[in-house]
Order: C-alpha cells, then sequence, then structure tokens
C-alpha cells in the first residue's frame, strides 16, 4: 500500500467527515422548533419562561450567535474533538455516547454474526443444489429479506414469540435473552444482502478455469466449493464491510424503539427529537467515523487476502521498476553517444556520395 494511497484515503475519510457535520449541522437548524424552549419544557411557550434564563441558555449553547457563527464555532469546537455537552441531559456528548454504545455494539455484532451464516448458507446451498426450482426459491429470498421493512419484522417477532409463545422478553436490555429478538430483526436484511453478494460471486467462481482443473481431478461439488471456490466468493463480500455496518447502524434506530432497548440507535431518535444539536452531531460523526474507518481496513485487508492482487502488484511494481530502469539506460548512453553520432553523420554521407560518384563514372 503506497503512502501517497494511504494520504488520498484519509484524506476522503476526512471529507465524509465534514460533509456528514456540516448536513446534520443545517438540518437540525431548520427543523421547527426552539431547542432551549424544547429543553426547559415540552409544549411551552417562549412567554411562558424566565427571559433571563431562555438569554443564558442561548449564550451557553452558542445559539444567540449568527448561523455561520454557530457552525464555525462548532467546527472549531470538533476539529480540538470537542464534541459539547448535550442540551437535553445537561452531560458531555461523549459520555452519553459512550454509556450507549456497549448496548448497541452487542446488538450489531450478533445481527452481524447471524447475518454471516445465515446468508452463507442460502448462497451455498443456492449453488449446490441441482434442481432449478430449489435453486431460483433460494435465490428469491434475499430480494424477500431486504423488501421486508425492519419494524414490520420486529413487531410480528413479539407477536408471535413474545405475546402467543412467550419464550422471549418483548422489551428491556436486562437479560441475554433479550437480544435475541432484536438481533434476528437487524439480521434479516443484512443477510440478505450478505446472500445476494455472495450468491453471485459462487457463481462467477464456479465458472473459473482452476474450480473445472479441480473438479477433473476427482473433488466432489461440496469439497470444491468449500475449498476452492468459496474462499474466492467471499472476498468480494468482504468490500461490503462498511455498507452492512452502516446497515446495521441504521436499522438499530428502528431496532431499539421497537423493542425499548437503550442503545446509540434510541439516544440518536431522542435527540433528533428534542433538537439536541450536539449531541446528534456527536452521534452522526462516530457514525460516520466508523464507517470511514471500517472502509479503510477493508481496503488495507482486501490485498493481503486475495495472492491475486498481492501478485498483479508485485508484478506492476517490477514492470515500472524495470520500465524505468531502461529508460534512465538509454537516456543515458543517448546522451554518451550524441557527439559521436553528429560526427559521424557527415562521414557517412561523404562515404555515400562518393559510391554514388562512382557508379556513375
Amino acid at each position: 500500500m503506497s503512502p501517497r494511497y494511504l494520504a488520498s484515503r484519509l484524506a476522503q475519510g476526512l471529507l465524509v467527515l465534514w460533509i456528514a457535520f456540516t448536513l446534520s449541522f443545517f438540518l437540525l437548524y431548520w427543523l421547527p422548533g426552539d431547542p432551549v424552549i424544547t429543553m426547559l419544557g415540552a409544549g411551552g411557550e417562549l412567554q411562558s419562561f424566565d427571559p433571563a434564563e431562555v438569554a443564558r441558555l442561548r449564550a451557553e449553547f452558542n445559539l444567540d450567535q449568527p448561523l455561520p457563527i454557530q457552525y464555525l464555532l462548532a467546527l472549531f469546537a470538533v476539529v480540538r474533538l470537542d464534541f459539547g455537552t448535550s442540551i437535553q441531559a445537561g452531560t458531555p456528548v461523549t459520555e452519553a455516547i459512550a454509556a450507549a454504545l456497549p448496548s448497541t455494539l452487542a446488538l450489531a455484532a450478533l445481527a452481524l454474526g447471524l447475518a454471516l451464516a445465515v446468508g452463507t448458507v442460502i448462497a451455498v446451498a443456492a449453488t449446490l443444489t441441482r434442481r432449478p426450482w430449489l435453486r431460483d426459491t433460494l435465490a428469491a429470498l434475499p430480494g424477500l429479506g431486504v423488501a421486508l421493512p425492519t419494524f414490520w419484522v420486529g413487531l410480528m417477532l413479539l407477536q408471535v414469540f413474545s405475546f402467543r409463545l412467550p419464550l422471549f422478553p418483548a422489551v428491556g436490555t436486562g437479560t441475554p435473552a433479550a437480544i435475541v429478538l432484536p438481533a434476528v430483526t437487524l439480521a434479516i436484511p443484512l443477510s440478505a444482502i450478505i446472500a445476494q453478494v455472495l450468491f453471485r460471486a459462487l457463481q462467477n467462481a464456479w465458472i473459473e478455469p482452476f474450480v473445472t482443473t479441480f473438479h477433473a481431478s476427482g473433488y466432489t461439488r461440496l469439497r470444491l466449493l468449500l475449498r476452492q471456490a468459496l474462499p474466492v466468493a467471499l472476498l468480494p463480500t468482504l468490500t461490503m464491510g462498511g455498507v452492512l455496518f452502516g446497515q446495521a447502524l441504521a436499522g438499530s434506530v428502528v431496532v431499539e424503539n421497537v423493542f425499548s432497548r437503550q442503545g446509540l440507535g434510541r439516544l440518536a431518535q431522542t435527540a433528533v427529537t428534542g433538537q439536541d444539536i450536539p449531541l446528534v452531531q456527536g452521534i452522526v460523526l462516530f457514525a460516520a467515523a466508523v464507517f470511514v474507518l471500517v472502509n479503510l481496513v477493508t481496503d488495507l485487508s482486501y490485498p493481503l487476502l486475495d495472492p491475486r492482487l498481492r501478485a498483479a502488484r508485485r508484478k506492476v511494481e517490477s514492470k515500472d521498476g524495470h520500465t524505468l530502469a531502461e529508460v534512465a539506460v538509454r537516456d543515458d548512453a543517448t546522451a554518451d553517444a550524441s557527439p559521436a553520432g553528429s560526427t559521424a553523420e557527415p562521414a557517412s554521407t561523404e562515404s555515400e556520395s562518393t559510391e554514388t560518384e562512382g557508379a556513375r563514372a
């Protein structure tokens, strides 16, 4: 990985963070309502509060400044890694995010694990089966999983497995069983994405020449798929890591509200409802930073996992180095031979003219 490429990716990541910060700032500013009035009392009017207290709070959160000044003050504070204080809770934004993060990370990790297992099983089964109707049915399941609304899936799971069959608690975060239904709800659309990408990659890997060679040497279909085709097909799925993590964060907002779980998604929903600008911006920047980091790690690890990319990179670097060396030697030889070449040209011309005159005679 060249330093220029790494610097380019870091610059792109910083640009993504700045765009996320800017969009969240102005979108929250354009929302109707007043954050200070919301903090003092829901549904209150400005005239029902002490003007001095309202003015103090506006000055404390820089809401008494013009919009460009508010934006620049908030931007300079973020550059110093100062994310401010939550308007609603009165606690630092970093503490609020740190308190809600473990629950969301546990939910996202379990959901991604389930999604990877289910998506892989569906893709492998659809590739191995010789029955067209079964292959078409399995290949259609990912589309159905993506189309189902997350909140509807969560409500159906609650209705069946919490109310009719009291196997899992309906709400809360206190017990390990309480995370099962939220994780399944979040894993369904994620597994659909993994199954779609992996099935197409397996179809492409199945027609590669090396697969035909191994099949001719006596490999069974199952062994050939698990030992040769699947490792190659998993590489395109790796590039979906950033997208899958973004889907998990976005889905956690819906899932945590449906199941009344404490977490980053529910914290974001509460912050947007209360126009808690510092807290919303902190959550948005955190999600964007994690998204950028996951994509960067994926890009850096992809050549390490794919021998073909490593071989191609070494070949390109060797070819470029050899070409540059040849050019340098050619330039040096041309520079050294240029005086002799200019001297030899008249001699050659004179010899040719003498031979021509002899022929005429």
